[in-house]
């Protein structure tokens, strides 16, 4: 895959915002109101156009509408991610809950429901940009049993073999493994991932959570574990 790394995150100058809607003027605002936060924003109106320019690697996030002439956003978010894990911000219809699952179960890393004010998109877009425990992480890789977590080089393995993780799975393994035994309760996890306070009805979470859950027990064979522990949030643990 495409190393989508944060370009800020070593001060090699603004983060670059592609846009992916077919509202020229709506894009056309954006970029100027983006400027104005210190992003640059590229505009791109159709799927084919916007997956070519989201996987030639220039891009720090892509904002993707769900509703583009002739293939879908879907159908481009889908594309995306079969080469890049460039994080991906999803644009849906006020009550699109399907779209946004779907989005959701296909990579995307967060989703803003139209119509919608410039600042949350802004703090959306900080939001999925931000590592975790960026001025108080562990110093060194985080491991448990034969799983490192490199949190500098943003590198997953299992032994030997990497594990693919979308910016927002990896982000949210930080934090799971950082907290030890302790449980990682929604709200803090809401506020750290998302920029924003749980919701009992957002998904989001428990979307990012059975993605990741999934991929490590394919690698771990079942041995590594994300415990739920009802109402509250999660944690990782190794079976006994």
């Amino acid at each position: 895959m495409i190393d989508a790394r944060p370009l800020m995150a070593a001060g090699s100058g603004a983060v670059k915002i592609l846009l992916v809607d077919d509202d020229h003027d709506l894009t056309a605002m954006l970029t100027e109101y983006l400027s104005g936060e210190g992003f640059v924003a590229d505009r791109r109106h159709d799927a084919a156009t916007g997956v070519a320019a989201a996987l030639t690697g220039q891009y720090d996030v892509v904002v993707l509408d769900v509703m583009l002439p002739g293939s879908s956003g879907i159908d481009a978010l889908r594309a995306i991610r079969a080469k890049s894990d460039v994080p991906v911000i999803m644009l849906t219809a006020k009550g699109g809950g399907t779209d946004r699952v779907l989005g959701l179960e296909l990579g995307a890393d967060d989703y803003v429901s139209k119509p919608y004010f410039p600042p949350e998109l802004v703090a959306r877009l900080r939001a999925v940009l931000r590592r975790p425990l960026r001025d108080e992480r562990p110093a060194g890789v985080l491991r448990l049993d034969r799983l490192s977590c490199d949190p500098a080089r943003r590198e997953v393995r299992w032994d030997d073999q990497p594990v693919e993780l979308t910016a927002t799975e990896f982000n949210l393994l930080v934090l799971l493994l950082d907290s030890g035994d302790r449980v990682s309760a929604k709200e803090d996890i809401s506020v750290q991932l998302f920029g924003r306070r749980y919701e009992s009805y957002d998904r989001s979470m428990d979307v990012h959570i059975s993605k990741l859950r999934h991929k490590l027990a394919q690698v771990s064979g079942d041995r590594l574990k994300i415990a739920t522990v009802r109402g509250i949030g999660w944690k990782m643990e190794l079976p006994s």
